[in-house]
């Protein structure tokens, strides 16, 4: 499998997106954590044989995340994705991509919404292994108690995405 990989500039930090021949966003990251990212690729298309393009920016991805970068947050709703992992786990995937914005939930909210409310610590190991972050908005998940809770880009980036979305308050963080 072929992915095309652009760069991009956000506020938080450069990212790195990647697209599949159909243009489908496969992963986004942030440059700091390409490890991470290259685990959960690995991970999720066991088996296939990964070949990462460098190129510049011109996917439909790349664009509508600008434009979510610069305040059109709705924006990213419109970015097709294509998941590898397991049934659950694109199961999680979907359902977090129903979270309204400007709102958060908890991971037995989201476990529910999914039909399974005993799967609470499943729910979370999908969450954390979500390759497509932000445009598949893990960020908007927190613990029971209302606490920001981990995020593989980092609590602070959380908190930002947040912020940016009118979820919380930047005079709360």
């Amino acid at each position: 499998m072929r992915l095309i990989i652009e760069n991009i500039d956000t506020p938080t930090g450069p990212m790195q997106l990647a697209t599949d021949d159909a243009g489908r966003l496969r992963a986004l990251e942030w440059v700091d954590l390409k490890a991470r990212r290259a685990r959960l690729l690995k991970r999720q298309y066991a088996g296939a044989q990964l070949q990462l393009d460098e190129r510049a920016p011109f996917s439909d991805a790349h664009a509508r995340l600008t434009d979510y970068f610069a305040g059109d947050l709705k924006a990213v709703d419109g970015i097709v994705v294509a998941f590898g992992g397991t049934v659950f786990q694109q199961e999680v995937w979907t359902a977090l991509r129903q979270i309204t914005l400007g709102k958060t939930i908890s991971y037995g909210e989201l476990a529910s919404r999914i039909n399974r409310p005993k799967a609470v610590r499943a729910v979370g190991l999908a969450n954390g292994a979500n390759a497509i972050g932000i445009v598949v908005p893990c960020h908007r998940v927190i613990g029971q108690n209302g606490k920001l809770t981990g995020y593989g880009g980092g609590l602070e980036r959380k908190k930002w995405l947040l912020v940016h979305e009118g979820a919380i308050s930047a005079e709360l963080v």
